[in-house]
């Protein structure tokens, strides 16, 4: 039995537009919950969110049956920590801070095996291969994780191009808010140059036929990214619709 297939990879491949949302609970519960919103994807945050490789593998088991793919941001790009997130199930890994293509590359030897790249060969007692079932996993693993890396400041855009030019990346992601704060305009996303730079750098991405994807947490923002041809697109963060729900229904019901 071969590894199972990637629907976000192949969506991706394919030009479709993926629209997903980030997960910031940390909460297999709460993961549970969203799966059942209609997302295509979600970020199970390890960069941000209070999450370890056991609620990281607590989310994915309860995505397990949710039509929305699962996407794991690791905290760092670093080896070991693709190795956990794979072996735990993950086929789509998120990495934050890209700023050269040798860590791009880097970070494509990370989800491969030898003997092109340097994952380690021991997902045999691992949910990867739900544990030895998956009886071809390793032969056919490779082809099926989805690499996406993070460009958030300026040291990353210089260096776009080049992070482009890396076999093995299947999408590049727009920080916005670190872009933004790199760039002199802290917690202003919406700069008029810092939008020229995001417009410019998603166009760049597609034209090099990778997936171009960014996050919005404003309609105004979300729109923004839709028009500017972001592929794939998270529309929220449960922990903000969570808060200003609640904020909104308590502010009309004691404003009565």
């Amino acid at each position: 039995m071969p590894a199972p297939t990637n629907t976000f990879k192949q969506a991706l491949a394919d030009g479709d537009r993926q629209i997903g949302c980030w997960m910031s609970f940390a909460e297999g519960s709460i993961a549970e919950i969203m799966g059942t919103a209609g997302f295509d994807w979600l970020v199970i945050d390890g960069e941000h969110a209070p999450n370890d490789i056991r609620s990281i593998r607590d989310q994915l088991m309860a995505l397990q049956a949710s039509p929305s793919h699962p996407v794991v941001r690791v905290p760092i790009g670093e080896t070991w920590m693709i190795k956990q997130v794979l072996d735990a199930g993950a086929q789509t890994v998120l990495v934050p801070m890209v700023e050269t293509a040798d860590q791009a590359r880097e970070m494509v030897r990370a989800c491969t095996y030898p003997p092109l790249g340097t994952r380690g060969v021991g997902a045999t007692a691992a949910r990867a291969t739900m544990f030895g079932s998956v009886s071809e996993y390793i032969q056919t693993a490779d082809d099926e994780i989805c690499l996406l890396v993070q460009v958030e400041n300026r040291a990353g855009i210089d260096a776009l191009d080049d992070i482009l030019a890396v076999e093995g990346v299947d999408g590049v992601f727009i920080g916005p808010a670190d872009l933004c704060t790199d760039m002199g305009y802290a917690g202003n996303a919406a700069a008029p140059e810092v939008r020229d730079v995001i417009a410019d750098a998603i166009e760049r991405i597609a034209a090099a036929g990778k997936a171009p994807g960014i996050l919005g947490v404003t309609e105004e923002a979300t729109q923004t990214y839709f028009d500017m041809g972001a592929q794939f697109l998270a529309v929220g963060i449960d922990v903000l619709i969570l808060a200003r729900t609640a904020s909104n229904l308590a502010t009309y019901w004691k404003g009565k």
